[in-house]
């Protein structure tokens, strides 16, 4: 089975290369995964449920990263078993500067045996699909929403600093005022 596709996300190349590293909005990105395990920089242990067909698959299975070119490119190799079957593959993930951030291709080739071979190339082709959809759609909203949070967080950051800022301007006003009022007055108790 051989798959392809490309996803526009609205943030800088090195920005998706390293959540695309992180074990952590992998874990959260990938469809019903139950476990994302970082075994070094390059291997990882997954554990993930879907439905595919008629089963209920529960595969788990080992993930590594090769030919990296940060933060342009990687492949990635995997297999994993399940009660019912077994699927193998690696694929090609490129990120390219697109005028509105990063533009992610990924061409797959995978292969399928066991029972889950049996419900047939179609609908484990529109099955594949579908779940590389909810990846990349989760991914691109995990990573877009981590960023967004982060200039939110970054925008407070300034407000509080505005905030903490002012007291000391106005704070700064009354002291010159009551300053300047003490000058005056003993002025004005001098002469008088």
């Amino acid at each position: 089975m051989k798959l392809s596709g490309s996803y526009q996300i609205n943030l800088s190349k090195q920005k998706v290369w390293d959540a695309l590293n992180d074990p952590d909005i992998l874990k959260q990105a990938i469809p019903g995964c139950e476990e994302f395990k970082k075994n070094s920089d390059t291997k990882f242990t997954a554990t993930a449920t879907n439905k595919i067909g008629p089963f209920n698959a529960s595969f788990t299975g080992d993930i590594e990263l090769t030919d990296l070119d940060p933060p342009n490119s990687y492949k990635i190799t995997g297999s994993g078993n399940s009660p019912v079957g077994f699927a193998s593959g690696e694929a090609t993930v490129k990120l390219e500067d697109h005028e509105k951030g990063t533009n992610l291709i990924y061409e797959v080739e995978a292969n399928v045996g066991g029972k889950i071979a049996q419900v047939g190339s179609r609908l484990i082709d529109m099955t594949a699909k579908k779940m590389a959809d909810i990846f990349f759609g989760k991914f691109s909203e995990l990573i877009s929403t981590e960023e967004n949070l982060h200039l939110e967080q970054s925008s407070n950051d300034k407000i509080e600093r505005t905030v903490e800022a002012q007291p000391k301007k106005q704070n700064q006003k009354i002291l010159i005022f009551a300053g300047g009022a003490v000058i005056i007055a003993i002025l004005i108790y001098s002469f008088f």
